[in-house]
């Protein structure tokens, strides 16, 4: 897939402990991002936040927290981020979504030599 200079940053926060039809919101998210051929996604695990309910969750030994803070990110076009919205919003309960216009300057599969 060739992504144009012009693209989309989705960002999804919501805790590691939210689901979707029983299994983990964020790995929900990622698997449809995937059907969708979508050009890319990454999980990153937060390890101090909070949200909404600005309960603090931590990644610390002695508290141990087993909903720490997750950030999905996920470029594509403009149009493509467009009609995965209403995918995301059917599928969370809570949390944040947020949309970036970006630069793409390197989008590379690896070496073709």
């Amino acid at each position: 897939m060739k992504l144009p200079r012009e693209a989309q940053l989705l960002r999804i926060f919501i805790g590691e402990s939210d689901k979707y039809n029983g299994k983990p919101l964020y790995e929900a998210i990622v698997t449809r991002a995937r059907e969708l051929s979508m050009a890319g996604v990454t999980v990153l695990r937060g390890i101090l936040g909070f949200g909404a309910h600005s309960r603090i969750h931590s990644a610390k030994i002695l508290r141990l927290s087993e909903d720490l803070p997750l950030v999905i990110e996920i470029v594509d076009t403009p149009e493509r981020i467009q009609a995965f919205l209403p995918e995301v919003d059917g599928m969370m309960k809570e949390g944040l979504v947020t949309l970036e216009n970006i630069k793409v300057i390197y989008y590379r599969k690896g070496d073709n030599k």
